[in-house]
C-alpha cells in the first residue's frame, strides 16, 4: 500500500531497500508502539478509572478531573477514586497499570518493594510504581532527543549551508568557530551550566543543542562543497536562479541523506545522554519519571532492589538497539553504491 503513494522512483527503491531488511523494519514498528503507548500514557498507566459509571451518570476520569462534590463526598480535596463505594448498577474500568507515576503504594510495608501483584515491576524507593515510571519515562527521554535532534539539524544545517556554498572567509570564520565548540568538554560545561541554572526539560534541550549542532554542521559543509560545483548546479546559475532557490531547491534536498542516515543514531545517543545526567542528578528535576534516576536508585540498593536495575536497563537496551537498527536500515536505504546498482 506504501508503495503505491510513492510516486518517486527513487525515494521507492529506498523503501524498498530499507524493508528489505526485516530487523529493521520490526525495530521501526517496535518503537512505533513504545511512541504511542507514551503518548497516551495517561490511558494504560493512572491512579484514575477510565471509565466510571455511578449513581447512573458517566465520567471519564482519566481525562478529567471531578471534584469530590459531584460523587456526594465532603471531607475530600482531591478525588481517590480507590475509596469510591460502588453500587450494585455501579462500576469502574481501571487501566492497565493501575497507579500513576508521582503515587505511592502505601499497601507494602517498606520501600522498594519486589515485584507484586500490585505492582508487577515493583516500586521504586518512593513506593512508586516502577512500570508507570518506565512508561512515563519514555514520554521524556523520546520528547527530549527528537526536540534536540531537530533543533541541532535545523542549527546545523543553516550554519554548513552557509560555510558550503558562500566559502571564503565565512567558511574560514564559521569553522574555526565551530573547532573552538568541538574542544569544549561538552559534558562537565552541560553539568556546570546545570548546576548553575537548575534543570528542566526546556533547559537540557538548550544545553544539549548549544554543544549538538557541529556535527550537523560539518556533514552539511561538506555536502555544499561538494555540490555546489555540480554540473546542475552550474546549469541552474546559468538560466538565471537565484541563490536561494538553488540552495532550497537544488542543493539541500541532494544534501540530507548524510544527515538521514545520522539521525537515529543521534536520538538513540540523545537518550542515553539524558539517561546519564538523570543517573548523575543532573537531569530532569525529581520527581519526574526518568529511566536514569530509577538506575540511580538501583545502585544505591542493588542487592535488595535487583528490579530497579533490570527493568529500566531492559528499556534501554530495547530502545536503543531499535534505533541502531532503524538507523542500519536507514544507511542500507541511503546507501549510494546500491543506488547505483538499481
Amino acid at each position: 500500500m506504501i508503495e503505491k503513494l510513492i510516486t518517486n522512483h527513487q525515494t521507492l527503491e529506498q523503501y524498498r531497500r530499507f524493508k528489505s531488511l526485516k530487523r529493521s523494519v520490526i525495530s521501526i514498528w517496535i518503537l512505533f508502539f513504545l511512541l504511542f503507548i507514551s503518548i497516551t500514557a495517561e490511558f494504560w498507566a493512572n491512579s484514575k478509572p477510565i471509565l466510571l459509571k455511578y449513581n447512573g451518570s458517566w465520567y471519564t476520569p482519566f481525562l478529567r478531573n471531578y471534584h469530590p462534590s459531584q460523587f456526594n463526598i465532603t471531607d475530600q480535596y482531591v478525588m481517590d477514586y480507590r475509596q469510591l463505594k460502588l453500587k450494585t448498577n455501579d462500576f469502574a474500568i481501571w487501566p492497565l497499570i493501575p497507579w500513576d507515576p508521582y503515587e505511592s503504594n502505601t499497601q507494602v510495608e517498606s520501600y522498594p518493594s519486589k515485584p507484586t501483584k500490585l505492582n508487577i515491576f515493583g516500586t521504586d524507593d518512593r513506593g512508586r510504581d516502577v512500570l508507570a515510571r518506565l512508561v512515563y519515562g519514555f514520554r521524556y527521554s523520546i520528547g527530549y532527543a527528537l526536540l534536540v535532534w531537530f533543533f541541532s539539524l535545523a542549527i546545523g544545517t543553516l550554519t554548513g549551508a552557509l560555510m558550503g556554498f558562500i566559502g571564503g572567509k565565512v567558511d574560514l570564520v564559521g569553522q574555526r568557530l565551530v573547532e573552538i565548540f568541538e574542544s569544549m568538554p561538552a559534558l562537565l560545561v552541560l553539568i556546570t551550566l546545570v548546576s548553575i541554572f537548575g534543570a528542566n526539560l526546556g533547559l537540557l534541550v538548550v544545553f544539549s543543542v548549544f554543544f549538538g549542532w557541529m556535527m550537523m554542521s560539518t556533514y552539511m559543509r561538506a555536502e555544499f562543497l561538494k555540490l555546489r560545483k555540480r554540473d546542475f548546479i552550474e546549469a541552474a546559475r546559468a538560466q538565471g536562479v537565484g541563490s536561494w532557490r538553488i540552495v532550497l531547491r537544488h542543493i539541500l534536498p541532494n544534501g540530507l541523506n548524510p544527515i538521514i542516515t545520522f539521525s537515529p543514531f543521534m536520538i538513540a545517543s540523545e537518550i542515553y545522554g539524558l539517561a546519564a545526567l538523570d543517573y548523575l542528578g543532573m537531569g530532569l528535576p525529581p520527581p519526574t519519571p526518568s529511566w536514569g534516576e530509577l538506575l540511580q536508585q538501583a545502585q544505591n540498593s542493588f542487592t535488595i532492589a535487583w528490579w530497579l536495575a533490570l527493568y529500566p536497563s531492559l528499556a534501554m537496551i530495547l530502545t536503543l538497539t531499535a534505533l541502531n537498527l532503524v538507523g542500519e536500515g536507514v544507511r542500507n536505504a541511503f546507501d549510494p553504491r546500491k543506488s547505483k546498482s538499481h
